[in-house]
């Protein structure tokens, strides 16, 4: 992560009243499935259906009744116990596409190249475009919550691995630059391991700016840096929490650092420079989880 000429920053002190209700924010026009444009890992637009695979995955899409699926298939050689999952999870939603049974060499074909499908892979329309704006007024009475911020991700499975951390300790969203971001796709909800329908993945064109919104709306922002002069353990957490990771090796960009209310690190062996993102991710939520247990 990059070394800022600021990075011990200090915290500026917390409001400890939490007894404050959040102002409702005006969502701007939002398309159902985000502006046309083309897609990290092929020529389709971000409207275009794509494929999910992998069992959970392709599990938690059939079952979702935001997600229009096209399309099911099943390894002719699948389990009878994976066949009772898919049968509950077209039962959840009504008006799911019978279950096509194809040999695994038939569903490899329909797949990105080395795509590992567990026997299982579903053909989904994407899922409808999310605002910060959306996440802040539904969040507008939950004292105890947590967002993530992503500052320079681009690798999908990065992203769907903090997006699974995110949904099993109860974040909000994930938040990522629109303009340098993955498109959702197969490879990142097989990362994600189902848990994109769970978490929304929100685009914000100026981080910074989308900071703002949720410090205006009483979110208190902690950016990690390996250079804070306190730990995560060290640092209050409690309440209405936006967590901001840079990318491994790039860190936060100055502007976003600049946004933060409070800079905090992961103690680390100084012999390794810096942890992968996800589980960078995964041990700050797993702090604010335990500070608030």
């Amino acid at each position: 992560m990059n070394k800022h000429k600021h990075s011990s920053k200090p915290g500026k002190p917390r409001n400890k009243a939490r007894n404050f209700k959040a102002a409702k924010v005006k969502p701007k026009a939002t398309r159902k499935h985000g502006p046309k444009r083309s897609g990290p890992a092929s020529g389709q637009g971000a409207n275009a259906p794509y494929w999910l695979f992998g069992t959970h995955a392709a599990l938690a899409a059939t079952s979702n009744p935001a997600r229009h699926c096209l399309r099911i298939v099943l390894a002719a050689s699948a389990s009878p116990d994976l066949e009772s999952e898919v049968g509950k999870a077209r039962q959840a939603v009504s008006g799911r596409p019978d279950v096509e049974r194809l040999e695994r060499a038939e569903i490899e074909a329909l797949l990105p190249p080395g795509a590992v499908h567990q026997g299982l892979a579903v053909l989904a329309g994407p899922l409808a475009e999310i605002g910060i704006e959306d996440i802040v007024n539904n969040s507008a009475d939950i004292g105890e919550a947590s967002i993530i911020v992503l500052d320079q991700a681009t690798d999908l499975r990065n992203i769907g691995a903090v997006m699974r951390s995110a949904a099993a300790f109860g974040a909000l969203a994930v938040v990522v630059q629109d303009r340098h971001a993955p498109h959702i796709t197969g490879t990142l909800c097989k990362a994600a391991s189902g848990a994109v329908e769970r978490v929304p993945l929100v685009r914000a064109v100026n981080l910074a700016r989308a900071i703002g919104v949720l410090k205006n709306a009483g979110f208190w922002a902690a950016g990690l840096d390996p250079q804070a002069g306190q730990t995560l353990a060290q640092a209050d957490l409690s309440g209405r929490v936006v967590l901001v990771l840079g990318a491994e090796g790039r860190g936060l960009r100055r502007l976003t650092c600049d946004s933060c209310d409070q800079l905090v690190k992961v103690p680390i062996n100084k012999s390794t420079d810096s942890l992968n993102l996800s589980n960078a991710a995964a041990i700050a939520l797993y702090e604010l989880s335990r500070q608030r247990t």
